[in-house]
């Protein structure tokens, strides 16, 4: 049955379309977002699809197709606050809710979801689930939106209405991205440039190694981490640790906590990682990133600590098997780690780091290369 007919037999009507938005793999640039700093994602070749329908009131009726029973959550846009709406129903009703706080006149919609983005896999499944509701509505309602503004709608949504104190890379890179490339974004100024990221071209690919353990942005460490940062920023006398170089950290050791200090310079390095990416992906290829996907692991294990067992061991067991670089990817505490891996390795370094988390005793990973892909849009 169609995305379509199954939108149809749970809400009596048809469609007036099915829209998509992938959903994102960071190459290199975490936790740098919320601090003004550069990020470099790219959208991947695996996205969620939104079927939907304006309502002439101001209801919102949402269902999945990854819900057995079918359950369609119902709420009222009208009156709605930040907070109103728990669970995953919060992702699309909070676009809808954004786009009214910020003075965009629209009714109610009826929405079916389909994803094909693993959950809790650092792969950005709730923008991608927001991007697409954002552009279906856009399109609808015909508000004009570019993806830039639709980017900061999805972000107030997971922000406020989520409550999951998350940046602008996500929804940018769901909104933004083109096949073959990925998206350098400053996230103080928003402006956003696609640098080349030909990968096939060059015989590579990005293996995404699924730990399966789950993590969710709005409780735990994620927050505490942010929290590190502006104290970190408020002490060194800047607006966002963005504005401090490398040549700044003899300084900052003198001034901060030792947790503290190592939560900074992990922000400052990964700041000048990002760029000096951005500079190779321009000059030298794909290829030449490699040691900095490695560095930016560490630094992530190390002084921002967000890793875990099963995150190390996927890349500790990719680069013994022949993985060019190797980093953990997202947020943080379980989800994906990205290796880059020549495509005649795909098949032994995914067999290698699966034997591993066997060995250990870990669940077995979901391993699959991923492509740079286009951004959100009307499919159909």
């Amino acid at each position: 049955m169609t995305l379509a007919q199954q939108f149809e037999d749970r809400f009596g009507s048809v469609p007036a379309g099915i829209w998509a938005a992938p959903g994102r793999v960071n190459v290199i640039g975490e936790h740098t977002d919320y601090n003004d700093g550069f990020v470099l994602p790219f959208a991947i070749d695996r996205a969620t699809l939104v079927a939907a329908a304006v309502r002439q009131d101001s209801a919102v009726r949402v269902s999945s197709t990854f819900s057995e029973s079918g359950e369609i959550v119902v709420t009222d846009l009208s009156g709605l606050k930040a907070g109103d709406v728990d669970g995953w129903a919060a992702y699309p009703v909070g676009v809808l809710w954004a786009l009214r706080e910020a003075g965009h006149e629209l009714q109610g919609m009826d929405l079916l979801i389909d994803s094909q983005v693993p959950v809790g896999a650092g792969l950005s499944s709730s923008a991608a689930i927001e991007c697409a509701v954002a552009v279906a509505a856009n399109e609808l309602y015909r508000l004009g939106l570019n993806g830039s503004e639709l980017a900061l709608i999805g972000q107030r949504a997971e922000n406020e209405m989520v409550g999951a104190p998350t940046g602008l890379m996500d929804q940018s890179a769901s909104l933004l991205g083109k096949e073959g490339h990925a998206v350098f974004l400053d996230c103080r100024s928003q402006h956003a440039e696609l640098v080349p990221l030909p990968m096939k071209e060059n015989g590579l690919a990005l293996l995404v190694i699924d730990t399966r353990v789950s993590h969710s942005h709005a409780t735990g460490g994620y927050a505490s981490r942010r929290r590190a940062c502006e104290v970190g920023a408020d002490i060194m006398g800047v607006p966002a640790l963005r504005d401090l170089s490398e040549a700044d950290l003899r300084e900052a050791s003198g001034l901060l906590d030792d947790e503290t200090f190592r939560r900074v310079r992990h922000v400052v390095t990964e700041n000048a990682r990002v760029q000096a990416a951005v500079e190779l992906l321009r000059t030298d290829g794909p290829r030449a990133i490699a040691p900095l996907l490695d560095a930016s692991h560490v630094s992530m294990r190390d002084d921002f600590e967000i890793s875990c067992p099963e995150l190390d061991l996927a890349v500790d067991s990719s680069r013994e098997a022949g993985a060019l670089g190797s980093r953990m990817t997202g947020g943080g505490f379980g989800g994906s780690a990205i290796a880059l891996v020549q495509v005649e390795d795909v098949d032994r370094v995914s067999a290698a780091v699966t034997d591993a988390f066997d060995r250990a005793g870990f669940k077995e990973p979901v391993i699959f290369a991923v492509s740079p892909a286009d951004g959100a849009g009307r499919v159909s």
